[in-house]
């Protein structure tokens, strides 16, 4: 089934349900691991995702269908991030903030990678949020830039920069943690 078709799906009252179910069930995982990456918790991004679809279907009457789904849903989930971030993060010096991601995926049973990949996400903490969100849609979900720029309401040429100087200040991090 594409877009247009359960677009019409979800615009009928009859079908609405059903077809939002589809909705759910096509791209609720790649919603959870661009949330995820983002949030670091299990438990905190299913309450980000859960509060993703809840916008999502609270707006199914506002949706034009001018963007594919899967842009109209990056985009509520990457707001649903960023304020639950700034809801949940106290003022934390870098050091502090750095640390206290290590000890939150050190104590995740659902974290499993090794020294390197803790590392990789203490760096990644540590970028402002808009270079952390680029650079997680680009490195993890390969999100064209065109696309990137449709979810994040920016243009290709700022996201290029973000990404350059995310990728920069990354290998700083690495060079400094060795």
């Amino acid at each position: 089934m594409d877009d247009c078709q359960l677009i019409i799906l979800l615009k009928n009252p009859k079908t609405r349900e059903p077809a939002f179910n589809r909705l759910v069930d096509l791209y609720k995982e790649r919603l959870y691991w661009q949330i995820r990456r983002m949030v670091l918790t299990h438990e905190d991004t299913d309450d980000v995702l859960q509060n993703t679809f809840i916008k999502a279907w609270q707006g199914l009457d506002a949706f034009r269908g001018e963007a594919q789904l899967s842009t109209w849903l990056f985009r509520i989930a990457a707001n649903e991030t960023l304020n639950f971030l700034e809801r949940k993060r106290p003022a934390q010096s870098i050091d502090d903030e750095a640390g206290a991601v290590a000890e939150q995926l050190e104590s995740d049973p659902y974290f499993d990678g090794d020294e390197t990949e803790l590392q990789l996400q203490q760096a990644i903490a540590l970028l402002p949020e808009r270079q952390r969100q680029v650079f997680l849609m680009k490195y993890y979900d390969e999100m064209p830039y065109e696309q990137m720029s449709r979810v994040l309401d920016t243009s290709v040429g700022a996201l290029k920069a973000s990404y350059h100087h995310a990728v920069k200040k990354i290998a700083d991090f690495f060079r400094h943690h060795d």
